[in-house]
C-alpha cells in the first residue's frame, strides 16, 4: 500500500501529530508513505494526477526523526502519480480548494481518498454541528447577524461563546458570561466576524466546561479512544495550544452513546476519521479536517489508535485495489 497525505507544511509537523502517528504506524508495517504539500500537485500532459512527495520508504525513522526529516527538508523527493493503487488522507487546515479539486480528481481515478473531498467544505464548518438537531449538544446559532447575535444570547443564562465559524486552535473564540454585556458580546462577534468566512457561531456555555472537554477519536462509526483537556487558570478555552492540559479519562458508556448518534450523519456525509469535542455529554465540536487526539489518546489510554486506522486502511486497500504499483519510480 502507498499512503499519500496531504499536509498543508511538511516542515511544521510535530511528533505528537495524529498525522505522524498514521505515518509511522504506516511505515512499520511495510507502506510507503508519501508527504504532498498544496503546491505539489500537477496534472501532467499525459492527463495523469501528479504530486512530487517528500518519500519514506525503508528505514523507518520514528515520530522524531521523521518529523526532523520534513522539517529539514531531508527526505527523498520523488514524483509520484497518484492512482487507483493508492491511499489518498487529507490532513489539511484550512482548507485549500486546489487541493480538494486534485483529491477528487483521485477519488474519480479509483484512489481511496478520506475524509471525502466532495464533502469536506460540508463538514468541515462549524455550521454543520448546528443542524443535527437528534445529536446532544449545546443551543447553537451561526450566523452574520448582529441583532439576531444579541436575541440569542439574552436567552441564555449561563453565558454564550462566541467563535468564528471556519478556525481552530482556539483562535478568536470569546466567552461572555452574561447577556447583559451587550457590548462585549457585539466585541466578541466582531473579533469572530473577522476569522474565516465571516460567519459567527455562538453556543450556549457549559458550566460542565470546568471539569475538561473530551476529545474522542471517531473512525468510520466506532469511538477508538481519548483523552481530557483541563483549561489553564484563568482560561475557559481547553485547546492544548491555549494553555490547556492533557490528562488520561476514561471512555465510557454516554461516549459511545455520543458516537453512535453522530455516526450516521458523519458517514452520509463521507466522514471516515474525526474528533469530537464534548462537555458535559454534550457535542461541541466535530472536527473533519485534520482531527487530532490519537497521541494523547495512545499515551493515556494505552490504546493503539494509530495502529488500528493503519490496519483499516489496510483492509479496505485490499478489497479495492489491485496489487500495489509504483506508477512513475522517479
Amino acid at each position: 500500500m502507498r499512503l499519500i497525505i496531504t499536509v498543508s507544511r511538511a516542515s511544521t509537523m510535530e511528533a505528537t501529530y495524529t498525522t505522524v502517528h498514521i505515518a509511522t504506524a504506516a511505515l512499520q508495517r511495510g507502506h510507503k508513505v508519501r508527504f504532498v504539500e498544496p503546491w505539489d500537485f500537477e496534472v501532467d500532459a499525459l492527463g495523469r494526477i501528479i504530486a512530487r512527495a517528500h518519500a519514506f520508504d525503508e528505514g523507518v525513522p520514528d515520530r522524531e526523526e521523521l518529523v526532523r526529516q520534513l522539517s529539514e527538508r531531508q527526505a527523498a523527493r520523488r514524483y509520484v502519480e497518484i492512482s487507483r493503487n493508492d491511499v489518498l488522507l487529507l490532513r489539511v487546515n484550512p482548507l485549500d480548494a486546489a487541493v480538494l479539486a486534485f483529491a477528487q480528481l483521485a477519488q474519480r481515478a479509483g484512489s481511496i481518498v478520506h475524509n471525502d473531498p466532495s464533502t469536506l467544505m460540508l463538514t468541515g464548518h462549524k455550521g454543520y454541528l448546528a443542524t443535527l438537531t437528534d445529536v446532544p449538544r449545546p443551543r447553537t446559532l451561526v450566523t452574520r447577524s448582529r441583532a439576531t447575535t444579541l436575541l440569542f444570547a439574552s436567552e441564555l443564562r449561563t453565558g454564550v461563546i462566541v467563535k468564528p465559524a471556519r478556525s481552530s486552535g482556539g483562535r478568536a473564540v470569546s466567552y461572555v458570561p452574561s447577556s447583559r454585556h451587550s457590548r462585549k458580546i457585539e466585541e466578541a462577534f466582531d473579533i469572530a466576524r473577522l476569522q474565516g468566512d465571516g460567519y459567527v457561531v455562538l453556543q450556549e456555555y457549559l458550566p460542565e466546561a470546568q471539569d475538561g472537554e473530551k476529545r474522542l477519536v471517531w473512525l468510520d462509526g466506532q469511538i477508538l479512544g481519548g483523552y481530557l483537556r483541563e483549561r489553564a487558570p484563568g482560561e475557559f478555552r481547553h485547546n492544548l495550544a491555549q494553555g490547556g492540559t492533557p490528562k488520561a479519562c476514561p471512555i465510557d458508556a454516554r461516549d459511545h452513546a455520543l458516537g453512535r448518534a453522530v455516526t450516521p450523519y458523519l458517514v452520509r456525509d463521507g466522514v471516515w476519521l474525526a474528533g469530537l469535542d464534548v462537555i458535559g455529554g454534550r457535542v461541541v465540536e466535530v472536527n473533519t479536517l485534520n482531527p487530532g487526539g490519537v497521541h494523547f489518546g495512545d499515551l493515556l489510554g494505552g490504546t493503539r489508535i494509530a495502529d488500528y486506522i493503519v490496519e483499516r486502511l489496510e483492509a479496505e486497500h485490499r478489497t479495492r485495489c489491485p496489487p500495489d504499483e509504483d506508477p512513475i519510480p522517479r
